[in-house]
């Protein structure tokens, strides 16, 4: 099933930089992301914000896997943390992520159904 792209304003440029920094820490989002339960942990926070309880269903995932998960997402500055009372409410950090994570998702989806692909 294709995934759509949330609508975003975070579609200003910026100067890239090419260096041995960003070129690192990009592989290390791509190590955290190339866990299949962490991915769709990401993939289900692109669709909007969620708690354990909704990610825990969402990705079938045990509800301690996908805590630890969460937590390597939050500590690598990922995905973020806030409290509504007891609850625990978990979001993106930014559209970047977003957007990587949906391509990624819709490329796949490509991949496995034989679709064409396009620009």
């Amino acid at each position: 099933m294709p995934v759509s792209e949330p609508s975003s304003t975070a579609t200003r440029s910026h100067t890239h930089h090419s260096g041995a920094a960003q070129f690192s820490t990009a592989a290390n989002v791509f190590s955290l992301l190339s866990d299949p339960t962490r991915l769709h942990l990401v993939w289900s926070l692109a669709r909007g914000e969620a708690d354990v309880n909704t990610l825990t269903e969402a990705s079938g995932a045990a509800r301690p896997a996908v805590s630890q998960h969460l937590a390597k997402l939050r500590l690598a500055g990922l995905v973020q943390v806030r409290k509504e009372g007891r609850r625990s409410v978990y979001s993106l950090h930014d559209g970047h992520l977003r957007r990587l994570v949906t391509e990624a998702v819709n490329h796949a989806d490509h991949m496995v159904t034989g679709a064409p692909p396009h620009d």
